[in-house]
C-alpha cells in the first residue's frame, strides 16, 4: 500500500486538504478525471510557491506568472488573481502550514480522448496542495551538488516557450533521469545553439570576480527565485549579469549554484567531473544563501 503524506495539526496527525475545484476534501478523495486533458496531454499549467514562518513568498509574483503561463496557452482562469491568491492562502490555512510547498495546478479540464481544448466543455480543473515544507536536497546543500550535462537539449523557443510553467515536463524529466543514471544530483541542461539553458527544475548561476551570471529567460523559466537573487546582489556588493554563456564558462567559473522555489539556492561543486572553484560551496554563493533566507524568513503575504 502506498503511504499517504500526513502531518500533525495541535497533536494529531491527519490527511492534507486539498482544494479540489471550490471543495476542500482530504487527500485521499483528491481527484481529477482520467479524462482531464491536464492527465491526457500534460495540456495545463502550475506554480511551486513557498511558504515561510507564517507567510507566502511573492505570493504576487506567483500569481503573475501562473496567469502569464495560462493566457499564452489560451487558458483562461476562472477567477481573478486576487481571488486566485486568496484560495492559495486558504488552503494554506486548512492545513496549518507555517513553513510549506504550495502547488497550484490549472488544467484545461476533463474532454475527450482527442486533443482539441475545446472538448473541455466544463471547464479547466482548479487544485491547490499546500503541504509542510520540503526538503528537497537535504545534506547537499552542505557539500555542494554534482552536476552532469544531459544530452537532452531544453526545447527551444521556437517549438515551445521555456517560459510557460506548463504541465508537460517531459523535456526536463528526461535530463533528470539521465542525471540519475549518471548518480549526479542534478542535470544540466543546454539549449540548441548550446548556451546554458537551466538545470531539469532550477535556474543557473555562475560566478566570476564577484560578478554573478546567469542566462537571459529566453531559453529558461523565469524563476522567482532567480529574480530575487538579482534583486539581491546589489546590496550584496555583487554586479550581476544576465548574458548567455557556454559549458565552458561553467567549468572555469570560481562558483556555481542553482535556484528554484523548492531547491532555494544551492551550491554547485562539480560539473562533468570537474571540481568547481575549491570544491565546496563557495563565499559568494554563501553569502547568497544567507541573504535570501533572511529575506524569505521576514517578507511575504501573512497566511
Amino acid at each position: 500500500m502506498k503511504a499517504i503524506h500526513t502531518h500533525a495539526v495541535g497533536g494529531r496527525t491527519t490527511d492534507l486538504s486539498v482544494y479540489v475545484n471550490g471543495k476542500f476534501l482530504p487527500q485521499s478523495e483528491a481527484k481529477v478525471s482520467v479524462f482531464d486533458h491536464g492527465l491526457l496531454y500534460g495540456d495545463g499549467v502550475f506554480e511551486g510557491i513557498r511558504a515561510y514562518n507564517g507567510r507566502v513568498f511573492k505570493l504576487e509574483r506567483h500569481m503573475d506568472r501562473l496567469f502569464h503561463s495560462a493566457k499564452a496557452i489560451d487558458l483562461k482562469i476562472p477567477h481573478t488573481k486576487g481571488e486566485f491568491a486568496n484560495i492559495v492562502l486558504e488552503t494554506c490555512r486548512h492545513n496549518d502550514i507555517k513553513e510549506g510547498y504550495i502547488r497550484p495546478i490549472i488544467t484545461r479540464g476533463p474532454g475527450d480522448l482527442g486533443l482539441d481544448p475545446r472538448k473541455c466543455k466544463s471547464g479547466p480543473s482548479i487544485v491547490v496542495i499546500a503541504q509542510p515544507s520540503i526538503n528537497l536536497l537535504g545534506k547537499v546543500y552542505e557539500r555542494g551538488l554534482k552536476v552532469v550535462t544531459s544530452s537532452y537539449r531544453r526545447v527551444p523557443p521556437q517549438s515551445l516557450s521555456p517560459s510557460i510553467k506548463s504541465l508537460n515536463y517531459l523535456n526536463n524529466i528526461m535530463a533528470k533521469v539521465e542525471a540519475n543514471q549518471y548518480g549526479a544530483d542534478e542535470a544540466l541542461m543546454l539549449d540548441i545553439h548550446g548556451y546554458v539553458s537551466e538545470a531539469s527544475a532550477e535556474n543557473v548561476f555562475i560566478v566570476r570576480n564577484h560578478t554573478i551570471v546567469t542566462p537571459f529567460t529566453s531559453t529558461n523559466l523565469p524563476g522567482v527565485t532567480r529574480e530575487t537573487v538579482l534583486e539581491l546582489a546589489p546590496s550584496l556588493g555583487l554586479e550581476a549579469k544576465e548574458q548567455f554563456f557556454t559549458l565552458y564558462d561553467v567549468w572555469a567559473s570560481d562558483e556555481a549554484f542553482i535556484t528554484g522555489s523548492a531547491a532555494e539556492v544551492a551550491p554547485v561543486v562539480e560539473v562533468d567531473g570537474r571540481t568547481i572553484g575549491d570544491g565546496k560551496p563557495g563565499p559568494t554563493t554563501k553569502k547568497i544563501m544567507k541573504a535570501f533566507r533572511d529575506l524569505v524568513m521576514s517578507t511575504g503575504t501573512p497566511i
